[in-house]
């Protein structure tokens, strides 16, 4: 989904090392992001783009943390995403589907960057509409902190990639078990008789 890759933009080291990166800075991981899905900006972005794309993405966070802790949103957060979406026309088309029936389609009218902003909280939005508000997950990790929506049958999944921030938490716990049971004596054995 557009709205969890660009939130992740924000990266932090999952192994615990401390090391962050703003992939909003990095014009290779910004044009990787646009391809994926199928946005092709007439320029590259400006200083001011970057730092609009950045607020909006704090905007963003502040929401989907909202949502994870089974809160409502804040007001002025979605009148954020609603002023955001504003900057983004929309074309509207009838097509067909491919089973036959008609299909509304939203074409961007823009190839600008505040398109992409609205764009990208659209997709949010599409997201807490369609989807279930209690499925929305901030990776238990607290070195990950990864932003994703539970997709999962049973909604229990607590990590981003249970086999890297699952097992690495499986692991501390573990190690931290064993260093609170190390400072107990030794168990005694019974004496013979």
């Amino acid at each position: 989904m557009l709205w969890d890759d660009f939130i992740n933009s924000e990266w932090r080291d999952w192994r615990g090392s401390g090391r962050t990166e703003d992939r909003l800075d990095r014009p290779d991981w910004l044009e990787r992001l646009l391809a994926e899905h199928g946005f092709d900006p007439a320029r590259p972005p400006t200083e001011g783009d970057i730092a609009e794309l950045k607020r909006l993405r704090a905007v963003l966070l502040g929401i989907v943390r909202r949502l994870a802790a089974g809160e409502v949103p804040d007001a002025a957060d979605l009148g954020r995403l609603n002023a955001v979406m504003a900057g983004g026309p929309v074309v509207r088309s009838v097509g067909a589907a491919d089973d036959g029936r008609y299909e509304l389609r939203l074409s961007p009218a823009a190839r600008d960057w505040p398109q992409l902003a609205a764009e990208i909280a659209a997709s949010l939005v599409r997201t807490m509409a369609e989807g279930e508000p209690s499925r929305f997950r901030i990776c238990d990790n607290p070195d990950c902190r990864w932003v994703y929506y539970d997709d999962t049958r049973n909604r229990s999944k607590k990590y981003c990639d249970d086999k890297m921030c699952g097992n690495l938490m499986k692991v501390r716990r573990f190690r931290a078990r064993k260093k609170a049971g190390s400072g107990a004596p030794p168990p005694t054995q019974p004496e013979a008789e």
